[in-house]
């Protein structure tokens, strides 16, 4: 009977630890995804506005830009979803962020000028901290 229990009080650990390191590996893939198509708005955006300060077509970059988006804005809801407060509160710090440089990058006359200045690279540091906290991972690297 003892052999029972302490088989079961083991294999009840397991499944434990086993459904914990697989939530953390969902929400590590989904703040890796959601990082990325930040990146990839930022990007966009900075290459339309260096079209359009050269007096090129801005088009492909505009296009770019809007599908990381549109993948961007289904992402965050399994953001919010698997997050803990601290990197929710930092996700959407960094939404509005990336609304404005959605919105000044629409601006058919925006170059880099207007874009550079909106601070996104910052409230992203904060979100990065705030994902290593939830995902308990140590950094000594300081974020600039």
């Amino acid at each position: 009977m003892t052999s029972y229990f302490a088989t079961a009080v083991a294999e009840r650990a397991k499944f434990h630890r086993e459904m914990t390191t697989r939530g953390d590996e969902r929400k590590l893939d989904t703040y890796i995804e959601y990082l990325t198509r930040i990146k990839g708005i930022q990007r966009a955006a900075m290459a339309a506005g260096q079209a359009r300060d050269q007096g090129e077509d801005s088009a492909d970059a505009l296009n770019e830009m809007e599908e990381s988006e549109n993948s961007r804005s289904i992402l965050f809801e399994t953001f919010i979803l698997l997050s803990n407060e601290k990197a929710a509160t930092a996700a959407h710090a960094v939404n509005q962020r990336t609304w404005e440089l959605l919105s000044t990058a629409r601006i058919p006359t925006s170059g880099v000028a207007e874009l550079r200045p909106i601070p996104v690279v910052e409230v992203l540091n904060v979100l990065h901290e705030a994902a290593r906290s939830d995902l308990a991972i140590s950094s000594s690297i300081p974020v600039r």
